[in-house]
């Protein structure tokens, strides 16, 4: 005689039951849960957790796939800060990320896409407002990934988005709340919002708040030569690949959020106060995850803490600037010029903006602070009679090789292969009037 009991049973089995809490499955789409939660409370127990350091190695490695980096301490260190947005909540700061470029094409908002398939809760936005921003990050957790936000503070809007800065200047510590008056005049009430929240920005250089740059660690993106690959993005596949990788990361920060948000990680040699506040959280989850990262958080930390956050505006002249310099050294046949000689050749220059900036010719001083962004630095030249003066170099460290391979088209006649045939301050006289002004030495002093 078949029973009640036998039934049910014979249903369940026919339907299938929960693998957690064991009830019918009745019309949940899953072929083995009920509910979401108990897929979620499932997974959670019977998860395997992968060892710190091997998940943030395959972090790294997929982030380095899609961008070349100006620096070898890049992607360890956003390996390390997206892995902080899946704990943001266990410690008192979280540190800007601020990806900047003195041009456009640098991989910046790259980036960002890759991001946001890797931390936690990713908010992508380009112009979201102010509002729907406070909305957002008091409902959270997200984490923001703001792109192109130099057209938010720079120019004629800087000082049109105070509540904005003030969002991401309170958001950078736990528990920090914006106060805004909310509803209408007769029903006018005061509501702190929570601002709490990660947040990475991506914008042309030189237009960033100091009190965010101050509160952030700053990449300064270049653009890619032509002989620097990456792996093509196809973004339906990158968040295929990206998903189990941004699971693992997860639960791995979730079995270790005790340790790591009590952790006091020792500081590299001089680096505290706001730099150390900012370095706490990712030099604790290396800690905890051991391997090669605690050391090799430790000298991203100096290295990002010794860049120094330049002032990088005015990009469009800056690129005439490298144009010309370059023409300059491709006409003198030299590897390297005084200082005194390029700005006498730049100067020269028919229709070209170098004799009249802001009422005064380019002078010493101003053609380096345009140079340092691309990392073109004066070093000492040699002169005939044994003299040595202040000049620049395109090759080597600090040189203007690199600058141009990145900023200006190829050209069939350029200043690196004439240095093939001309080392110093050229004395051909196959060179035309100009070019002899360009390679003039300095008068003495």
């Amino acid at each position: 005689m078949t029973t009640t009991t036998d039934t049910v049973a014979a249903i369940d089995e026919v339907i299938g039951t929960c693998n957690q809490c064991g009830r019918p499955l009745g019309e949940s789409p899953s072929d083995d849960f009920c509910s979401e939660n108990c897929q979620q409370v499932w997974r959670s127990a019977n998860r395997v957790v992968m060892a710190g350091h091997e998940v943030l190695d395959q972090v790294r490695d997929f982030v380095a796939r899609f961008n070349v980096f100006p620096s070898e301490h890049c992607a360890p260190m956003l390996a390390l800060w997206y892995a902080h947005t899946h704990a943001a909540d266990h410690f008192y700061v979280t540190p800007r990320l601020i990806l900047s470029s003195v041009e456009p094409g640098s991989g910046k908002t790259r980036v960002l896409e890759v991001a946001q398939f890797l931390v936690r809760a990713p908010e992508m936005t380009f112009s979201a407002t102010t509002a729907a921003l406070f909305r957002m990050v008091s409902e959270g957790p997200i984490t923001i990934l703001f792109d192109e936000v130099d057209t938010i503070f720079g120019g004629k809007n800087g000082g049109n988005n105070e509540d904005l800065r003030g969002l991401l200047n309170a958001g950078y510590k736990r528990g920090a709340t914006v106060a805004r008056c909310v509803g209408d005049a007769k029903a006018m009430k005061v509501q702190r919002f929570p601002v709490f929240a990660p947040a990475a920005l991506a914008g042309i250089a030189g237009n960033m708040p100091d009190t965010i740059t101050t509160r952030a660690i700053t990449v300064h993106m270049k653009r890619r030569r032509d002989d620097e690959e990456v792996d093509e993005f196809w973004e339906e596949e990158v968040e295929t690949e990206a998903a189990p990788l941004r699971d693992a990361l997860a639960a791995w920060v979730d079995s270790v959020t005790d340790k790591i948000s009590r952790g006091r990680p020792t500081m590299p040699p001089g680096v505290r106060d706001r730099s150390a506040e900012i370095w706490r959280p990712l030099i604790a989850i290396a800690d905890a995850a051991g391997g090669h990262w605690p050391d090799t958080a430790r000298a991203a930390c100096l290295h990002f803490v010794e860049v120094a956050n330049t002032d990088r505006s005015g990009g469009g002249t800056r690129v005439r600037l490298l144009a010309d310099l370059r023409e300059v050294f491709s006409a003198a046949r030299a590897d390297e010029l005084p200082t005194a000689a390029i700005l006498d050749a730049l100067t020269g220059m028919e229709e070209a903006p170098w004799a009249d900036l802001d009422g005064k010719p380019l002078d010493a001083r101003r053609l380096a602070r345009e140079l340092k962004p691309y990392g073109v630095t004066s070093k000492n030249v040699r002169l005939p009679g044994d003299k040595v003066a202040k000049g620049y170099h395109v090759t080597g460290d600090g040189g203007l090789a690199d600058a141009w391979s990145r900023y200006l088209p190829a050209t069939a006649t350029s200043a690196t292969g004439a240095t093939a045939q001309a080392r110093g301050v050229a004395d051909t006289e196959g060179v035309a009037d100009a070019t002899a002004t360009a390679v003039r030495p300095p008068p003495p002093s």
